[in-house]
This record gives structure tokens, C-alpha cells and sequence, in this order.
């Protein structure tokens, strides 16, 4: 199976070969690959593990809760805990992988830890994804 490269991307026959017999064209369906390749190699270039870290962060019911309860302001953790009904490990797991996801912001007084969001873009994110599901 030959392969050669574009813009730093490894190109399969097959795949043109395939893209050719589906459009009918294998000229265009070689351009076509091309074209998509390069733009593989742009989407790799803009850190995807980070992008995919924020939305496992969010996909999981209960992290997804904390952060609909800091959208009414800053909270300890043990205010978290409370609302939730979880244990303080638990809480403090969830609470660490949204500040690694770069989330939520962690602001310490003392022993206490005091949670809020991170920024505006948060909540927008979150009222995307109610428009995406109302459709």
C-alpha cells in the first residue's frame, strides 16, 4: 500500500483510489486528499488534546453540576460537598479536573478552598451546548 506525504502528512493510495471511484474523478479525488490532509495537519497543530480535555471535563454529570453551581458564585468545597451529597474526596477529585481543564479557579484562605468559574466563556460554552440540544 504506497504512501507519500503532504504538508507533513502521510497520504494512503487507497485512499485516493477510494475517494476516485466514489466522486468518479481520480484527479479531483487526489486534490481533494491533499487539501484534507493539510488541513489534518493544521487541526493537529491546534493542541486537539486540550479541546478534548475541557469537554471530558464537562461531560460528566457531576463535574457538570458543580459548574452549574458556580455559575451563582464563588464556593468552598465543603459548600460543594453539601449541595451535592458527595464525600470530600470525591468533590475535591471533580473540582481538580475541572482547575486542570482550566475550568474552574481555586482562590485558598487558609485551610479553606474557595471555587468559582474560570471565565465568561464557560457559561457561554454551557448555553451553546442547551441551544445544540433544543435543536
Amino acid at each position: 500500500m504506497p504512501e507519500w506525504v503532504c504538508g507533513g502528512s502521510k497520504i494512503n493510495d487507497d485512499a485516493v483510489c477510494s475517494l476516485g471511484r466514489l466522486i468518479g474523478d481520480q484527479q479531483k479525488a487526489e486534490k481533494r486528499i491533499r487539501e484534507l490532509s493539510s488541513l489534518v495537519v493544521t487541526i493537529e497543530g491546534e493542541d486537539p488534546d486540550g479541546t478534548v480535555e475541557v469537554l471530558k471535563a464537562v461531560a460528566d454529570p457531576c463535574r457538570l453540576r458543580i459548574i452549574k453551581l458556580l455559575k451563582e458564585g464563588e464556593l468552598c468545597v465543603c459548600e460543594i460537598m453539601a449541595a451535592l451529597d458527595r464525600r470530600q474526596s470525591s468533590t475535591s477529585h471533580h473540582l481538580s479536573v475541572l482547575k486542570e481543564a482550566g475550568l474552574v479557579r481555586e482562590r485558598k484562605d487558609g485551610k479553606w478552598s474557595y471555587y468559582r468559574i474560570a471565565d465568561g466563556a464557560v457559561m457561554e460554552m454551557l448555553k451553546q451546548a442547551e441551544v445544540l440540544k433544543k435543536k
